[in-house]
């Protein structure tokens, strides 16, 4: 299978994009461990469990993870919506905190176990917004961009250690986090018409575009942002 044998940790799997990968990565064969603030009934009985907050002390993570780590995920997030005049500092503080130093502290507690894996793959998880001007998504845009910046940064850092490090950068995707906005049919209705190929993402869109970042088959793909949003980010077709 395709990971069969490697050991993957994947930050917040609890639901939406995480819960989906860490299923897709498990049928496939990986040794799967996750940490979050609670866990899944989803879950196979064989995931490895690490009760975490990212926003808290995280120094438990480097002991639970194996001696050898093939790929980390880092797929904690939220979707914090606001007209500018209402942001404020504590907004933007929790917004890169979750997002950036969450993110950091993370590869840093498992830079060790990657390294010990002679090659290995980080895939972070940006948004659309980043790169595409989007009202009210001022703070969510400043986070996730701040994240492509780490992982360029860190994939030409950790290069001579053949450790890659990309990044998936969705549109508006159906899970728990964008539930208000898919909430009635009206709103589903006009998401679709947003993207270019006519609909809003599933996790399943998401999830085999991070497998792919973290299997072999992308064995000469680092410091990347990938989009997969429906050509939300690049494309013009109601001219």
């Amino acid at each position: 299978m395709r990971f069969q044998d490697k050991n993957i940790l994947i930050i917040g799997a609890s639901s939406g994009i995480g819960l989906d990968l860490l299923q897709l990565l498990s049928k496939q064969g990986a040794n799967v461990y996750t940490a979050s603030r609670g866990r899944s009934e989803r879950w196979p009985e064989s995931v490895h469990y690490l009760q975490i907050d990212v926003l808290e002390n995280m120094d438990s993570l480097s002991s639970f993870l194996p001696e050898v780590l093939h790929g980390l995920v880092y797929c904690v997030g939220n979707i914090n919506l606001k007209p500018f005049p209402r942001i404020t500092e504590s907004d933007l503080m929790e917004d890169f905190r979750l997002n950036v130093v969450g993110a950091t502290k993370t590869i840093q507690l498992s830079l060790k176990a990657l390294k010990n894996a002679g090659s290995s793959s980080i895939v972070l998880i940006s948004s659309v917004a980043a790169r595409t001007g989007m009202g009210f998504h001022a703070s969510t845009a400043a986070s996730k961009s701040a994240i492509e910046g780490l992982a360029v940064s860190l994939a030409a850092e950790l290069s001579s250690n053949q450790i890659r490090v990309n990044v998936v950068s969705p549109s508006l995707t159906d899970t728990p986090l964008s539930e208000k906005l898919l909430n009635t049919p009206e709103k589903m209705e006009a998401s679709k018409k947003r993207h270019p190929l006519g609909k809003y993402g599933e996790p399943a869109d998401i999830s085999a575009a991070v497998a792919f970042l973290l299997s072999s088959e992308s064995s000469w793909i680092t410091g990347q942002i990938l989009p997969v949003d429906g050509g939300m980010g690049s494309l013009r077709t109601n001219l």
